[in-house]
């Protein structure tokens, strides 16, 4: 499960790079469809452990890295919007 993880994470970050910053939502798009995968094998694990201490950990810490994800998306979008205001 820890080599899916980082699997994802590595397909996650050379999305970002490829990001032009053309002033488009497409980079805060791709931090949070990031996060969202991440967050999506988080929930997996969860689901697959039978230790419920685990299981709750595993949760919460998807919930976390999804909140993460769209303030990310957010911030990003906020600084192409600044760009083009100048």
């Amino acid at each position: 499960m820890k080599s899916l993880l980082t699997a994802a994470l590595g397909a996650a970050a050379l999305s970002l790079a490829a990001c032009g910053g053309q002033g488009d939502d497409a980079a805060g798009d791709n931090a949070a469809d990031a996060a969202e995968a991440q967050s999506d094998n988080l929930e997996a694990m969860a689901e697959n452990t039978t230790n419920e201490v685990q299981s709750d950990a595993l949760e919460t810490k998807a919930d976390a890295v999804e909140e993460a994800g769209e303030a990310k998306e957010e911030a990003i979008d906020d600084a192409d919007l600044k760009v083009n205001q100048q």
